[in-house]
């Protein structure tokens, strides 16, 4: 597998309208808690914690991340948003991640609700965020993302069958220093473009491939099924219920799954 280059990333940010400082680590028990460890430390937003491997990666909802070294990506940005740009993050990271995997691979990538990128319906890419409020109404935002990029994860009891890497999509090596690059301009575009007022919602929204089917959503002390009809501005679901009530569910800690159609008979 190819290295891993940051000063080649650092580089291809210049002129950026964050200011960007990619820190790379041969191995970490996860980005997340690095990041966390330097935000405390009053580390500047625009912070990239990279590791090659994870030993101790973190998914959504308490699940691990397989995060083998030398293969994937592994990455957690530190932000300090204003409260409106913090809205959008869920929209941003994913988007980023479709918009960069598309520069580098000439894929299509689709947002499964709320923040996982897809593939051909199998999970490339995860989102974590973990925000903090302050009193003066900033905050901080730690936006983990990890990204199957050389990886077979058909070799992977946890996700075979559910997840697929940009490797075995394109049959072919992809550049892990390339591909973070164009990860974090887009990322760049589009968090400026939220600052400034933008409309991130509908290009999020474009690659949603939710809309319209049937789904079970569950979280903490949530159960609900029906037909995705829309979202909303802050990127909430608008679950229709079969008994005709349309539910607003925020972005968080819940899981989306289909439900398969009845078989013909």
């Amino acid at each position: 597998m190819t290295g891993f280059d940051p000063a080649t990333v650092q580089a291809a940010l210049a002129g950026a309208s964050l200011p960007w400082s990619v820190r790379f680590y041969p191995s970490v028990d996860s980005t997340m808690s690095v990041a966390r460890a330097l935000a405390d430390a009053g580390v500047a937003a625009g912070t990239v914690v990279v590791a090659d491997e994870q030993t101790a990666g973190r998914g959504r909802m308490g699940r691990g991340w397989v995060s083998p070294p030398g293969e994937n990506l592994y990455f957690t940005i530190l932000l300090r948003p204003t409260q409106a740009v913090l809205r959008r993050l869920a929209m941003i990271a994913p988007l980023a991640v479709a918009e960069g995997i598309e520069a580098q691979t000439g894929l299509r990538a689709e947002i499964k609700w709320p923040n996982d990128v897809q593939l051909r319906g199998l999970k490339c890419s995860g989102v974590l965020i973990d925000t903090e409020l302050r009193g003066d109404g900033a905050a901080l935002a730690l936006v983990g993302i990890g990204i199957d990029v050389n990886q077979d994860v058909s070799g992977v009891p946890e996700i075979a069958g559910l997840a697929t890497s940009l490797r075995l999509e394109t049959g072919r090596e992809v550049d892990r220093t390339a591909l973070l690059a164009a990860v974090l301009q887009a990322f760049d575009r589009r968090y400026a473009e939220a600052a400034a007022g933008g409309n991130v919602a509908a290009a999020w929204k474009a690659r949603l491939n939710t809309l319209g089917r049937s789904v079970t959503v569950s979280g903490v002390g949530l159960h609900e099924e029906g037909i995705v009809e829309d979202v909303d501005a802050d990127g909430s679901l608008l679950l229709r219920r079969d008994d005709g009530a349309l539910l607003t569910i925020p972005a968080g800690e819940v899981s989306l799954r289909p439900i398969a159609p009845p078989a013909d008979r």
